[in-house]
C-alpha cells in the first residue's frame, strides 16, 4: 500500500516524530543542546519541504529517523543529532556548507561536509568503481569518526525502508551493506546495528533463505522461551540468594549468523545447536566487576556443566573493539548446548552503544582504548595511497571481522592480532621497520619461519637483519592489513627502481639496433610481448626476464609487414580464436541475459560451478567476457557491491541441450550393499551418468563423494530425494570440489 495523508496529518506526524526523538536520548541534553537540535530540525524541515521519499512520505521523516538512531542506538550527543538532521541538506537543497557553519558552527559543518562528500560519491558511479568510493568514504574518518557513525545510521534507515525500490537497486544496496557497512558497524562496537544490517542484507540478497529461517524461528519461539525459562529458574534463585541485582535476557541468534553457521558447518536449521544465547546483566556489588563476573560464572556452572574449550574471557583481555564479557557454553536441560554471556551494566552499555559508551566510561584515564588504537592504525592504512582501490578495500576488510588472538612480546606486553596471523604479522604490529627487516622469529624460545601461524598465549621475539628486504612470497602468509599495505608499498618502490633501470637499458639496446626510441616503439614492443603497460615492459627488461635475444627477435618480426598485418585482427578480437567462440555458442544455449533476454557468449564461474536451474547473474569481466555466478556464490556480495555496473541479469530458459557435472557429498551408516543401492538408483535415472564414485567406511560409518553428469537442477533435486531414501544414507549435499 502507498503512503497517503493530508498536509495537516503530515505536520502532526512530523511534530510527534520530533518529540519522540528528544524523549530517549542517551546523553543528557542541556537547554543549549535542545535549542541547537530544534534549530537543525527547523532548517531541515524548511529545506526538504518540497521533497518526497520513493514511498511517497515527506522526506523529513528520513533525517528524523537517522537522528533517532544516532541518539538512541549509537548514543551520540547534540552535535551528532543536529548533524544527522542536516545530513542531506547540503546535498539536496539550496543550503551550502558555509551556511551550515554560519548557523551551527564549525564542528557540525565539518560532519555535514563529510557526509555530503560520501553522498556525492554515489553520483560518480560511472566514472570510478565502488571500491574507490569506499576508500574515499573511509578517508572521512580522518575528519571525524562521527561522520562514519552517522553514515551507518543513514544506511540502517535506508535498509529498513527499501521496499519501494526496484529489485536491482535493493540487491546492490544490500550487497554493499554486507560488504562494508555491517563489518564497519561490528568494528566500531555497534553490535545491535551490525546484526540488523546483516539480517536486512540477507533479506534482499537471498529472500527465500531469509524468509525460511525467519519462519522457523517464529515457529520454534514458544518452545525456546519455555526452555529459556526452565534454564534460568535455578540460576535466578541462586543469584537472588547472593543479593545480586540482575536482568536475564534470552535471545535468538540473528538470522544472518544462523545462515552463516548452516553454510560453514554444512548443517540444516534444526542441526544448528546454539541458536539462542542467555545474557546475564548484573549491577556490580563492589568496585571489582571482574570478581562479580566470576562469582556468577561459578553459580551458573554449579547447575550446568561447562564446555572448557568454549570459555571466552573478554573481561581480563577485552576485544580491540572495547567489548567486555564472559562467554561460557554449558549443557542445559535435554543435553542442549546453551551459550551464557555474563556482563556488568557498564559492559552491556559498551556492547550496545560502542563508541559513545567508551568515552562516557573512560573517566579521563590516559590509557588508549582499543577503539582509539584501531582508529589510529586505520588512519595509517588510509594514508597509504599506493594501493589500488580494490586491494585497499579487501585489505581493509581483512581486519574488520577477524577473531582475535593475544600474544606476548619478550618484555611480557600483550598484543592482539587477528586469528591466523603469522610471526611476520606480529613483526609489523611492533613497527614497520621491524617488519621490513624481519628474517625470522622465536616463538616460545624456538626458532620458527616467518610464515609460522601464532596461537593465543605465544611469546614472540622477532629477529631482524639490516640487509633483509621484503619479497612477494611474504604476501602469501600475512593477513593483517597493516603488514600487507607496508609490504606492497616496499615492493612497489623496489619495482619502480628496477623499471627505471629497465627503461635506460631498453633505450641503450634500441640505439645499438638502429631503432629510434619513442613512445610508439615502446607500445609496439609491449604488445609483442603481450604486456599491458610500458611499466611492465621496463620492469621485465630491468630484471632480465626479457633479454637481448628476445629483443632481436622482435626486430626481425617487425620487419615482416605480413606478420604485422596478421597480428592486428587478433589483437582486436582479444587474442581469442574466432572458431572457439562459435564452439562456445553452440555448446551453451540455455542462458539469456539482460532485459532483452539476449543470447550472449559466457563461461561458468569455477568458484561456485552453477548448473541449469540455479539462480544466477552475469558478471562482465575485463578479459574473459561474461562469467556466470550463482546468486549465493561466496564472491557474489563483493562483486555486486564493488562492480554493480558490471552485473547483468541472467536466467535459464531451456537446458535440454546441456549437461553439467555435479559432485554430491554422501554420508551415513554403513549398511551392506550401500554402494550397489546408490549406483542402482542413479543408473535407473535416464540421462544421469556416473563420472566417479569414492566412498570409504570406518567404524560403521561411511562418507564419500559422487561425481555425476546431469541435465538440470530439477533432475538433480529428484535424484537427491531418491538417494536420501536409501537405507543408511543420513546426509546428501552438493559441493563444488571433489
Amino acid at each position: 500500500m502507498g503512503y497517503s495523508a493530508t498536509k495537516e496529518e503530515e505536520n502532526k506526524e512530523i511534530a510527534n516524530r520530533y518529540k519522540d526523538l528528544l524523549k530517549g536520548t542517551y546523553q543528557t541534553l542541556s537547554e543549549e543542546d535542545k535549542k541547537m537540535i530544534r534549530k537543525a530540525f527547523d532548517v531541515s524541515v524548511e529545506a526538504h519541504s518540497e521533497q518526497r521519499r520513493k514511498s511517497g512520505e515527506p522526506y523529513i521523516f528520513h533525517p528524523i529517523a537517522v537522528a533517532k538512531i544516532v541518539a538512541y542506538e549509537i548514543g551520540l550527543g547534540a552535535t551528532s543529532i543536529a548533524a544527522a538532521l542536516l545530513h542531506d541538506v547540503v546535498e539536496d537543497t539550496h543550503y551550502t556548507v558555509e551556511d551550515i557553519e554560519r548557523l551551527f558552527g564549525e564542528t557540525v559543518a565539518r560532519i555535514v561536509s563529510g557526509l555530503t562528500k560520501i553522498s556525492k560519491l554515489k553520483k560518480e558511479q560511472d566514472y570510478s568503481i565502488q571500491a574507490e568510493n569506499f576508500r574515499k568514504m573511509l578517508l572521512t574518518l580522518n575528519d571525524d569518526v562521527r561522520v562514519i557513525l552517522i553514515k551507518i545510521a543513514d544506511r540502517l534507515h535506508n535498509m529498513q525502508t527499501m521496499d519501494a525500490m526496484p529489485n536491482y537497486k535493493q540487491v546492490k544496496i544490500a550487497s554493499e551493506t554486507l560488504y562494508i557497512y555491517a563489518p564497519l558497524a561490528h568494528r566500531l562496537g555497534l553490535y545491535n546495528i551490525k546484526t540488523e544490517l546483516e539480517d536486512l542484507g540477507l533479506k534482499y540478497t537471498e529472500p527465500d533463505v531469509y524468509n525460511d529461517i525467519l519462519f522457523k524461528i517464529k515457529e520454534s519461539k514458544e518452545d525456546q522461551q519455555q526452555y529459556i525459562d526452565r534454564f534460568t529458574d535455578k540460576i535466578k534463585e541462586a543469584l537472588s540468594k547472593e543479593n545480586f541485582e540482575y536482568e536475564i535476557k534470552g535471545r535468538f541468534k540473528s538470522i544472518y549468523s544462523i545462515r552463516r553457521k548452516m553454510l560453514k558447518q554444512n548443517v540444516s536449521f534444526d542441526e544448528v545447536y546454539d541458536k539462542f544465547a542467555i545474557r546475564i546483566i548484573y549491577k556490580p556489588t563492589s568496585l571489582d566487576e571482574k570478581f562479580d563476573a566470576w562469582k556468577i560464572y561459578s553459580i551458573v556452572t554449579d547447575f550446568y556443566k561447562p564446555n572448557p574449550s568454549r570459555l571466552r574471557d573478554w573481561i581480563s583481555q577485552p576485544k580491540s573493539t572495547g567489548y567486555e564479557a564472559l562467554h561460557i557454553t554449558v549443557v542445559g536441560p535435554e543435553a542442549k548446548w546453551v551459550e551464557v554471556q555474563i556482563r556488568s551494566q557498564r559492559m552491556d552499555e559498551i556492547a550496545e552503544k560502542g563508541y559513545a559508551a567508551h568515552f562516557k566510561y573512560k573517566q579521563g584515564d590516559a590509557k588508549e582504548t582499543g577503539l582509539e588504537g584501531w582508529l589510529n592504525k586505520l588512519k595509517e592504512t588510509l594514508e597509504n595511497q599506493s594501493l589500488n582501490a580494490v586491494d585497499f578495500v579487501e585489505d581493509f576488510k581483512l581486519n574488520l571481522y577477524a577473531k582475535e588472538i593475544y600474544v606476548f612480546t619478550p618484555k611480557g606486553d600483550l598484543k592482539s592480532l587477528p586469528k591466523g596471523a603469522s610471526s611476520l604479522d606480529f613483526a609489523f604490529a611492533i613497527h614497520t621497520d621491524v617488519g621490513l627487516k624481519c628474517r625470522g622469529a622465536k616463538v616460545n624460545g624456538k626458532l620458527v619461519p616467518l610464515s609460522h601461524e601464532l596461537k593465543s598465549g605465544d611469546q614472540v621475539d622477532i629477529l631482524t637483519s639490516p640487509t633483509n628486504k621484503p619479497n612477494t612470497r611474504w604476501l602469501d602468509f600475512v593477513i593483517t592489513a597493516r603488514a600487507r599495505t607496508k609490504i606492497k608499498s616496499a615492493l612497489k618502490a623496489e619495482e619502480k627502481n628496477i623499471a627505471e633501470e629497465g627503461k635506460a637499458i631498453l633505450a641503450r639496446k634500441l640505439r645499438h639496433l638502429k631503432i629510434t626510441y619513442n613512445e610508439k616503439i615502446v607500445h609496439e614492443i609491449a604488445s609483442y610481448f603481450n604486456l599491458k603497460t610500458s611499466f611492465d615492459l621496463f620492469y621485465r627488461i630491468g630484471n632480465g626476464a626479457i633479454d637481448n635475444t628476445q629483443l632481436k627477435e622482435f626486430v626481425k618480426q617487425r620487419s615482416s609487414t605480413f606478420m604485422n598485418f596478421l597480428k592486428n585482427p587478433f589483437k582486436r578480437n582479444g587474442g581469442k580464436d574466432i572458431t572457439d567462440n562459435e564452439e562456445v555458442t553452440n555448446k551453451y544455449d540455455a542462458l539469456v541475459f539482460g532485459k532483452e533476454e539476449e543470447r550472449l557468449d559466457y563461461t561458468l564461474a569455477q568458484c561456485c560451478k552453477p548448473i541449469a536451474g540455479d539462480d544466477v547473474f552475469g558478471f562482465i569481466t575485463i578479459n574473459d567476457g561474461i562469467k556466470v555466478h550463482k546468486n549465493n556464490c561466496p564472491n557474489a556480495i563483493s562483486l555486486q557491491s564493488n562492480y554493480a555496473y558490471r552485473i547483468i541479469k541472467a536466467k535459464w530458459i531451456d537446458s535440454t541441450k546441456q549437461e553439467f557435472s555435479v559432485i554430491l557429498h554422501i554420508s551415513g551408516v554403513d549398511n551392506k550393499g550401500i554402494v550397489n543401492n546408490l549406483t542402482k538408483i542413479i543408473s535407473s535415472n535416464m540421462d544421469v551418468f556416473i563420472n566417479s564414485i569414492n566412498i570409504s567406511g570406518n567404524a560403521g560409518i561411511f562418507d564419500g563423494k559422487l561425481s555425476i553428469t546431469i541435465k538440470n537442477k530439477t533432475q538433480l533435486n529428484k535424484l537427491v530425494e531418491k538417494i536420501k531414501k536409501v537405507d543408511g544414507v543420513l546426509k546428501v549435499d552438493r559441493v563444488n570440489t571433489m
